[in-house]
């Protein structure tokens, strides 16, 4: 039996996940969850195999409570599953731990088969993240969407600074210095060419990084 944690703060998204997985004789859920807090409550508590978990969520980010929950279960598998575009968020998230990205408008069996899939140890990769990873192996790194040429670290706090978060506020939420986090600041904008907090979150509205 094949344990989930269902987190998203959408009730109907997870009751309609509930009932479905209800019909999968290997699945049960044991938990659900509807921020990144209550997220890492379930995880401390463990008697969790696999955590599915949405991108956007109120309190912070799924990044950030993917980073959190990697800390401290590294080996439990972590399947995201949003409504963002594979292009912009997939390839990141694997990077920072994920074992799976799929796209809330999938066939509901392609969940299922990601769950025994990272339950195995494996990551699950869909045709259309395989493609992405392989363009970008093709591309050797280049041709990259400049939010693509960012670090984790950078990339946080570039998410956090287009949600109009402050310095000092991501400073508190990241654990850093406020130094460190004004030159995460410097970094980003150059990097992405940018010049103010409002070219950061016009881009990433109009890339569909944030809602």
């Amino acid at each position: 039996m094949i344990r989930i944690a269902i987190v998203d703060d959408h009730a109907i998204v997870r009751a309609g996940l509930r009932q479905f997985f209800s019909d999968q004789v290997d699945l049960r859920v044991v938990g659900e969850a509807s921020n990144g807090r209550e997220a890492l409550e379930l995880v401390r508590k463990g008697e969790i195999d696999v955590l599915l978990m949405d991108l956007s969520m109120p309190d912070q980010s799924g990044i950030d409570a993917l980073i959190a929950i990697k800390a401290r279960m590294p080996d439990l598998p972590v399947l995201i599953l949003s409504g963002f575009p594979e292009e912009h968020y997939a390839t990141t998230l694997l990077k920072q731990g994920a074992s799976g990205y799929l796209n809330k408008e999938c066939d509901p069996q392609d969940i299922v088969n990601a769950i025994r899939t990272v339950h195995r140890g494996r990551k699950y990769v869909s045709p259309g993240v395989a493609q992405l990873l392989a363009l970008g192996l093709q591309a050797g790194g280049t041709d990259k969407a400049p939010h693509e040429t960012l670090s984790e670290r950078e990339l946080q706090v570039f998410l956090r600074l287009a949600k109009g978060e402050t310095v000092g506020h991501i400073s508190d939420g990241m654990a850093l210095s406020v130094k460190t986090v004004s030159t995460y600041r410097s970094r980003v904008m150059e990097k992405m060419n940018l010049a103010s907090n409002s070219d950061l979150t016009y881009y990433a509205l109009k890339h569909g990084l944030i809602q």
